[in-house]
């Protein structure tokens, strides 16, 4: 595709056709929309539309087509990692449909966060596979597989779609199901975004009213004794408990507690989808190691799961980082205190593992373009990414990785890898889904107008 050509009227045709609006640079709605969560990433995109209904997303990307121009997508920001520089951007946040069936299965409108799915749902007992933040999209969060706090119960969330509604590159507006559009199914489960634009999703629900669960914080002096007592512990852990653990740098920000403000601490997460007290018994032989500085854990209902993790609301400029480790024996567990334990001079906000296992291994009920979690913990650092330490605070989260490589796989997941370096797409997925993905993007979106499907495109070819 060529690059074309923009004028100050080249979106007079669009905005005429839509029933939502068109936001142009300068505009007063337009940082508001163009503007991501991760406010490191800046906001270039030639024009935003703000759809308000799956109609207005068609007309944008046939319009795309004539115009020879790019095409994004967001809803809440969290999953932007490109400038959008000269891309029209889709705006979905007001496709805000959401029903849900006592029966045990929900329909979301792609603007939809995950928090009112939480609420609308816990009435009937009835449970969404959340991420460990309830603030985030729900579509963005599912095309990219979806690893939440109860995932070794329950597995990825992308396992409980059951259809997909999305406008292909080709401006068509299609249904995905296992019997409908079953190769587009596949790709939308784990090809974050590559396909098109998904304009409503329907999910199926689990049956889990209350948890055993919540987060307990240590001080730094108890660092390295809680992080090795937590490698130690955590192999053993039955499915049905689900943990993570992190190193918190928190900056003395007004909004965080006094305990954890400023500090170094560090932070043991649990949730506990079984009999409520077996998941006390089985959290006690890690409580016990050090007395908490804040925190709680107990039984809760499944709506507040948001607070396991206490991930930020508010937009911050981050750096992120992430690798797949196969193992956490000891000699990795020093070689992380050595870099982000106690006294370290690690400049990241958080360091994080997560234990995986558990149905996290199971095959799936269908396959998908997300494949299966071959690894035991996960490895994320987040740094912040604004003021004259940026360029540190990126060499240390490199360091932190680089002296964990030995106990990587060397491949990362979809949500948590940035989806415009075709570098990273090669660690995502193997050759035979990339070589799938890249063949189902020519079939759907032969103009290639799908940010999200370019760099897909790139690796393949140089594959």
């Amino acid at each position: 595709m060529t690059i074309p050509v923009l004028t100050e009227g080249t979106f007079d045709e669009l905005d005429a056709s839509l029933t939502g609006s068109l936001h142009l640079p300068g505009g007063a709605d337009y940082e508001r929309l163009a503007t991501p969560w991760n406010v490191a990433v800046p906001a270039r995109a030639a024009a935003v539309v703000e759809a308000a209904d799956a109609a207005d997303v068609v007309t944008a990307v046939r319009f795309a087509n004539r115009a020879g121009i790019v095409v994004a997508v967001r809803a809440t920001g969290h999953g932007a990692s490109s400038d959008l520089d000269g891309e029209l951007l889709v705006h979905t946040g007001r496709l805000d449909e959401l029903t849900v069936h006592e029966e045990g299965w929900a329909r979301i409108g792609a603007g939809v966060k995950w928090g009112p799915v939480l609420d609308a749902a816990a009435p009937f007992g009835l449970a969404p596979l959340v991420g460990s933040a309830p603030d985030v999209g729900v579509v963005g969060y599912l095309t990219g597989g979806g690893l939440g706090p109860v995932a070794r119960t329950y597995g990825i969330a992308s396992d409980t779609v059951r259809a997909f509604e999305v406008v292909t590159g080709d401006g068509e507006l299609r249904r995905a199901t296992p019997e409908e559009n079953p190769s587009l199914f596949w790709g939308l489960r784990g090809g974050k975004g590559s396909l098109g634009i998904v304009t409503a999703v329907e999910i199926d629900l689990v049956s889990q009213p209350t948890i055993y669960g919540g987060s307990l914080f240590f001080a730094d002096t108890d660092t390295d004794a809680v992080v090795r007592a937590w490698a130690a512990w955590s192999p053993g852990l039955d499915r049905q408990g689900s943990t993570s653990l992190a190193i918190n740098r928190l900056p003395a920000l007004p909004f965080l507690p006094p305990p954890i403000a400023g500090k170094q601490t560090v932070a043991v997460r649990f949730a506990w989808t079984g009999d409520l007290a077996d998941g006390e018994r089985a959290f006690a032989a890690i409580a016990s190691v050090a007395t908490p500085v804040f925190g709680g854990v107990g039984v809760m209902p499944y709506a507040a799961i948001g607070m396991v993790h206490s991930d930020p609301v508010d937009p911050l400029p981050s750096h992120e980082e992430f690798s797949l480790l196969r193992a956490l024996p000891a000699d990795a567990v020093e070689s992380l205190l050595d870099v982000a334990g106690a006294g370290a001079p690690s400049l990241q906000l958080i360091t994080e593992l997560r234990l995986l296992g558990g149905a996290l291994a199971d095959p799936p009920r269908h396959e998908s373009a997300f494949g299966v979690v071959d690894a035991a913990y996960t490895l994320l650092t987040i740094g912040l990414a604004a003021g004259p330490a940026v360029e540190h605070s990126v060499l240390d989260g490199h360091g932190i990785h680089a002296v964990l490589a030995p106990w990587a796989t060397g491949r990362e997941l979809p949500n948590f890898a940035p989806a415009d370096d075709p570098a990273r797409v090669h660690r995502v997925y193997d050759d035979h889904t990339l070589a799938r993905l890249s063949g189902l993007i020519a079939a759907f979106d032969p103009r290639g107008v799908i940010a999200a499907g370019r760099p897909l495109l790139a690796a393949a070819a140089s594959a």
